[in-house]
């Protein structure tokens, strides 16, 4: 089990309203799993996202990702945890403008004390993974938003996470650079990283082998693919 929540409320305060966010979310991922958590917006499935990558905390409840008990973890920890576990995927790409495509992969090695030989040589090996090698050292306005997007995957990937993170990975572009991201997250997940992915398209979570819907902050389990013959 590399992702247990138990019992997680999430709730907002505005001066003395109490806005409930989640309620009550209980959710188990295996490692090597492909998981969708779909939902509209306003369903919480955000909120749900940056628990899981461990850039919020619950109100109440657990959680464990790859066996600790994150709650318990103090910033420095948490930030650590975060590094090694989790690689993020983001709808607007978040990539540094001024930053060449493997300059903006190695970023996370820097963090992780990487040498910068290494760092460049990880890089590189990880731009060549989602088909970019010719495009290493163009700056992100030189790329297509297809592009953009895998050069962000790479830079998910660079620091090899147990868990790929994604938010409305497809959700900048056209229909042809979406299908090409989401055969990238298939082969990947085949590879052996575990894709959790937000969306609230029902076709990108066609792509996942199993798919949980949230709704006002509750979840249900739609379940799992069967497999291709």
């Amino acid at each position: 089990m590399i992702l247990e929540i138990k019992h997680v409320y999430k709730d907002y305060f505005s001066g003395n309203l109490v806005v409930p966010v989640l309620k009550d979310i209980n959710l188990q991922v295996e490692e090597g799993e492909y998981l969708a958590i779909m939902g509209p917006s306003g369903s919480g499935k955000s909120t749900l996202m940056n628990i899981i990558g461990c850039l919020d905390k619950p109100t109440k409840g657990e959680f464990y990702l790859g066996g600790e008990n994150i709650l318990s973890l103090r910033e420095n920890s948490l930030a650590d945890v975060r590094l090694r576990m989790v690689g993020f995927v983001f709808q607007t790409f978040q990539l540094l403008p001024r930053q060449s495509a493997i300059e903006n992969v190695a970023l996370p090695l820097i963090y992780a004390g990487v040498s910068k030989k290494e760092r460049l040589k990880r890089a590189a090996q990880a731009l060549d993974k989602v088909g970019l090698s010719e495009r290493m050292f163009f700056k992100p306005n030189q790329l297509s938003g297809g592009q953009k997007q895998r050069v962000a995957i790479a830079r998910a990937i660079v620091n090899n996470p147990k868990i790929l993170l994604a938010d409305e990975p497809t959700g900048a572009l056209d229909s042809k650079s979406s299908e090409q991201v989401m055969n990238l997250f298939g082969k990947l997940n085949e590879e052996g990283v575990t894709v959790i992915m937000i969306t609230h398209d029902s076709h990108v979570a066609s792509h996942a082998k199993r798919v949980v819907d949230i709704f006002d902050g509750e979840i249900s389990e739609r379940g799992v693919k069967e497999a291709e013959p």
